[in-house]
């Protein structure tokens, strides 16, 4: 069990006062979202479908906000498999965010830099291994939202989508 002394200097109630407009980017996201998941590997490969819970809440002073995503993947597993953990910190340095995926479970480790666009927020950045990654959350509003994964093979000439979320609101 993690010391409480931990837990209370991660986790912030709110955002940060000091830029509280940039916050907003993903802080309209802090909640528990239930989540219906389409996930392929690789193009052409078949859509896998699957349901997860997606948290997300302030942290480090709440100047930023970070997610945990868990659920299952196999009929008849538990759905508390944790697939990974997203930190999004708003760097007034360059104007955006620097947003770090970890997933231990797959493997996977990926940093973006994220800022709005359009109706939602656009990350780029790579994956793992090496191929650029744009993933874009769009449809924002206060019950639901979509994420949208996608993934290129030719150093971002074209694209294809890699998996696709909607998540509903339940706190």
């Amino acid at each position: 069990m993690p010391d409480a002394r931990f837990t209370a200097a991660l986790l912030a109630d709110q955002a940060t006062p000091d830029y509280p407009e940039r916050m907003k980017t993903f802080g309209q996201l802090v909640g528990e979202w239930a989540v219906a998941n389409r996930f392929r590997a690789e193009a052409g490969d078949d859509w896998v479908d699957s349901e997860r819970r997606w948290l997300f809440s302030y942290v480090l002073d709440g100047r930023g906000v970070q997610d945990v995503i868990i659920g299952s993947d196999r009929e008849g597993a538990s759905d508390d498999t944790v697939f990974g953990t997203t930190l999004r910190v708003y760097d007034r340095t360059i104007g955006a965010w620097r947003v770090n995926y970890f997933s231990p479970h797959s493997g996977e480790y990926c940093a973006l830099v994220a800022s709005g666009y359009r109706d939602g927020v656009r990350q780029d950045g790579t994956q793992t291994d090496g191929r650029p990654i744009r993933w874009n959350f769009s449809a924002i509003t206060p019950d639901s939202f979509e994420w949208d994964g996608w993934v290129s093979d030719d150093e971002g000439a074209t694209w294809w989508q890699q998996q696709h979320m909607v998540a509903t609101r339940l706190s």
